[in-house]
C-alpha cells in the first residue's frame, strides 16, 4: 500500500471500536491475573527460602552464608529446569527484546516455574519479559481460537499492553511504548484510532492489578521549591554517568554471556551464575538482591539513611549482578533491575553533591539507565517522572533526554543476539 493510499484508508467506525474494546478489556484483565499470580507464587516462595527457612538454622536473610547458599541453589534449579523441563524454558532472556514473537504453548510452564524460581531466590531480574512473553501467547492462543475477527499482531500488542500497564500500574507507560510502533505501521486512520484497542487493554490491566493489591512503581520525593539554569547541567551529568554505566553494562554482556555460555550444559550454566550471584549478594547484602521495586522503595522512602559508600555498593554490586544474572541463562527481565540502579545512582548524586534537588537526581539518574537498557525515550522519560510524583521535574526530564539519546543511540544494546541452539540445550 502506498503512502498515499494509506493515509486515505478509512478509520475504523466507533461501533467496531467498541466492540472490540470488549475482548480488549478481557485481555487486560486477564494480563493482570496471571501476572498477580506470578507475583504471588514467587512472594509465597521467596517467604519460605529467605524467611522461615533462614529461622531454621539460626539464620536471617542477610546472613552472607545463607544468602549465597539460596543463589547458588536458585542457579542449579533455574538451570536444571532450563535441561530437563520441555521447551526448556523458552528463550534465553539476554536475547530477547522486551516484546517478542508469540512462544508455543508447551513452553509456557517451563518459563513460568524458571521465572519464579528465580524472582524468589533473589536473582536481580525482574518479571517483565516473561510474563510479557506469557501473556502475549495465552492472547494469540485464545484470541486464534474463540475472537477470529482480531489478527495476531494485535493480539500481541494488546497482551503486551495489558502486561505492561499491570507491571507499571498505569496504562500510559503502555501507550508510549507502543506510540513509536503504532506510528510507523501502515494503515489508515488516526494514532488514537489504532492506540485505542492497546490503551483500553492496558487500562483493564492496570486497574485489575490495582484491586488485586499490586504494587505501583510510583512515588512522592521532595519536589523542587525554585529552578535554575543549573538544574539542567546537574541533571544532565546525572543522567550522562548513568546511561554511560548502562552503556557499558550492554558492552560487557555478551562477553559475560559468552563466558558462562562456554560450560554448555543449561545446568552448569545457571548453577555457575548461582555461585557468582551468591557471592556478589554476600557482598552487596539484602538490598542488592530480587527485582529491585522492594529495595527502590526502600530507597525512596529513607534517602538519608545511606552514606556515599552504601550507595555506591548497592550501584556497583547491583549492576554486576544484573550482568551475571542476564548471561547465566535466568529468565526475566532487566527494566526494574535497572530503575533501582538508576535510583541509587540518583541519591548517590545527590549526597555527593546536595546541591542536586534529590528529585530531580533520582529522575535523571533512572532515566540515563533505563534509556541505554530499553532504547525507548518514552519509556524512560515516564519512568524518571513517575518514580519521584514532581512535576517540575518532567520538563526538564524531555530536554535532559534528547543529549542522552545521542549517546546511547549508537551504542551497543542490552540484548545478546540469539545464537543457534547447542546440542547439550536439545539433550
Amino acid at each position: 500500500m502506498s503512502d498515499t493510499a494509506a493515509a486515505e484508508a478509512p478509520s475504523p467506525s466507533v461501533r467496531s471500536l467498541l466492540i472490540m474494546a470488549v475482548p480488549a478489556i478481557l485481555v487486560g484483565v486477564g494480563s493482570a491475573l496471571v501476572l498477580w499470580l506470578l507475583d504471588l507464587m514467587s512472594e509465597g516462595l521467596q517467604h519460605i527460602l529467605w524467611t522461615t527457612l533462614p529461622q531454621s538454622f539460626g539464620a536471617t536473610e542477610a546472613t552472607p552464608w545463607w544468602i549465597f547458599t539460596v543463589l547458588t541453589v536458585t542457579g542449579a534449579a533455574v538451570g536444571l529446569v532450563i535441561w530437563s523441563v520441555p521447551g526448556h524454558a523458552g528463550p534465553d532472556s539476554a536475547t530477547t527484546e522486551l516484546v517478542e514473537a508469540p512462544l508455543r504453548p508447551g513452553v509456557l510452564p517451563g518459563l513460568l516455574l524458571a521465572t519464579v524460581i528465580g524472582l524468589a531466590g533473589g536473582v536481580s531480574l525482574g518479571p517483565e519479559n516473561p510474563i510479557i512473553a506469557v501473556n502475549s501467547a495465552l492472547a494469540v492462543a485464545l484470541l486464534a481460537r474463540f475472537v477470529k475477527a482480531i489478527p495476531l499482531p494485535l493480539a500481541m500488542m494488546l497482551a503486551s499492553s495489558a502486561t505492561i500497564g499491570a507491571l507499571f500500574g498505569t496504562p500510559i507507560a503502555a501507550a508510549l511504548l507502543f506510540t513509536g510502533a503504532v506510528a510507523a505501521a501502515k494503515g489508515g486512520g488516526a494514532l488514537w484510532d489504532k492506540l485505542f484497542l492497546p490503551v483500553a487493554a492496558a487500562g483493564a490491566g492496570a486497574v485489575t492489578m490495582h484491586l488485586l493489591g499490586g504494587k505501583a512503581l510510583s512515588f512522592q520525593v521532595t519536589p523542587i521549591d525554585q529552578t535554575d539554569g543549573w538544574m539542567l547541567l546537574w541533571g544532565l551529568l546525572v543522567a550522562a554517568a548513568s546511561a554511560l554505566i548502562g552503556i557499558l553494562l550492554a558492552w560487557a554482556l555478551p562477553y559475560v554471556h559468552r563466558g558462562f555460555h562456554a560450560l554448555r550444559n543449561p545446568l552448569l550454566i545457571s548453577l555457575a551464575g548461582g555461585v557468582v550471584l551468591g557471592l556478589l549478594g554476600m557482598w552487596g547484602g539484602p538490598m542488592t538482591l530480587f527485582k529491585g521495586l522492594d529495595e527502590t522503595t526502600e530507597l525512596l522512602r529513607h534517602p538519608g539513611d545511606y552514606s556515599a559508600g552504601q550507595l555506591a555498593l548497592f550501584a556497583g554490586v547491583k549492576v554486576l549482578a544484573l550482568l551475571v544474572a542476564a548471561a547465566a541463562g535466568f529468565r526475566g527481565g532487566r527494566i526494574f533491575p535497572a530503575v533501582f540502579i538508576g535510583v541509587a545512582l540518583g541519591v548517590l548524586a545527590h549526597v555527593l553533591f546536595p546541591g542536586i534537588p534529590l528529585s530531580l537526581a533520582i529522575a535523571c539518574g533512572c532515566l540515563g539507565i533505563v534509556l541505554a537498557a530499553t532504547r525507548d525515550g518514552w519509556i524512560a522519560i515516564f519512568l524518571g517522572a513517575a518514580l519521584v510524583g514532581d512535576p517540575v521535574v518532567l520538563p526538564m526530564l524531555c530536554i535532559i533526554v534528547l543529549p542522552v539519546w545521542l549517546m546511547v543511540t549508537k551504542a551497543p544494546e542490552l540484548v545478546v543476539h540469539a545464537q543457534p541452539e547447542s546440542a547439550a540445550a536439545k539433550a
